[in-house]
C-alpha cells in the first residue's frame, strides 16, 4: 500500500457501466475499479491481452468516454486494461473522477508516512466499496491513524470500516470533513 501508483485506483459505491467491443461483440459490464490510465472491467467477453477492445463509458451522469482499451491483465471475468487516450480523453476522464468523487460516488485511499506514522486518507465517498483496501492497509500495513478531511459522503458500511479500524486496529480519527464528523457523532 505505501508503493506509489502513477494513477491512483478509484474505486466505486455502485460499479458504473461500461460498454466493452471486441471481435465483433458488444456487451455491458461493470467497471471494478478505475485510474486516469486505465480500468479493471468485468465482463464475460473473451478477451485476450495484448489485444485492443473498444471502451465506452459515463461515470454518474459525466459526458461519454469512448476510448481504446489495451488489455494487460485477467484474473477469471475481471481484465485490466490501459487507455489509448488523447490529450481530449484525458481531461474528459479526470472532470469525471473529481465529480464522481465530488458527489461521494467514488473513492480513493492512499498511504502516506510521516514522521513513522502511517496514516490512512479517504477522499470522496466513505462507503463499503473500501472494504478490501482498507483492510489490506490495517492488517498488512498498519494504520495508526486515518485523515478523513477529505471525505464527501458516508453511508453505514463506511462507518462500519471506521469502527473496525478504531476499535480493532488502534487506529486514530486524525481530519474529519464536515460530512463525516455529522455521520460519526450520530453513529
Amino acid at each position: 500500500m505505501l508503493e506509489q501508483r502513477k494513477h491512483q485506483r478509484i474505486r466505486f459505491s455502485s460499479p458504473p457501466r461500461v460498454c466493452i467491443g471486441y471481435g465483433g461483440a458488444v456487451e455491458v459490464g461493470g467497471i471494478e475499479n478505475l485510474s486516469l490510465s486505465g480500468l479493471m472491467v468485468r465482463t464475460s467477453l473473451k478477451l485476450e491481452i495484448g489485444r485492443t477492445a473498444g471502451c465506452e463509458f459515463s461515470l454518474f451522469g459525466s459526458p461519454r468516454i469512448d476510448v481504446p482499451l489495451d488489455i494487460v491483465s485477467r484474473i477469471g471475468d475481471v481484465f485490466g486494461g490501459r487507455f489509448q487516450t488523447g490529450p481530449i480523453n484525458q481531461v474528459v476522464i479526470e472532470d469525471a473522477i473529481e465529480a464522481a468523487l465530488a458527489a461521494g460516488h467514488a473513492s480513493i485511499l492512499s498511504m502516506r508516512e510521516i514522521g513513522g506514522r502511517k496514516i490512512a486518507r479517504i477522499i470522496g465517498g466513505l462507503n463499503a466499496s473500501l472494504h478490501n483496501d482498507l483492510m489490506h492497509a490495517l492488517t498488512r500495513v498498519g494504520v495508526d491513524e486515518m485523515d478523513l478531511g477529505s471525505v464527501t459522503a458516508v453511508d453505514q458500511g463506511g462507518l462500519e470500516l471506521c469502527r473496525v479500524a478504531v476499535d480493532q486496529y488502534g487506529a486514530i480519527i486524525g481530519a474529519q470533513s464536515p460530512a463525516f464528523a455529522e455521520a460519526w457523532q450520530r453513529a
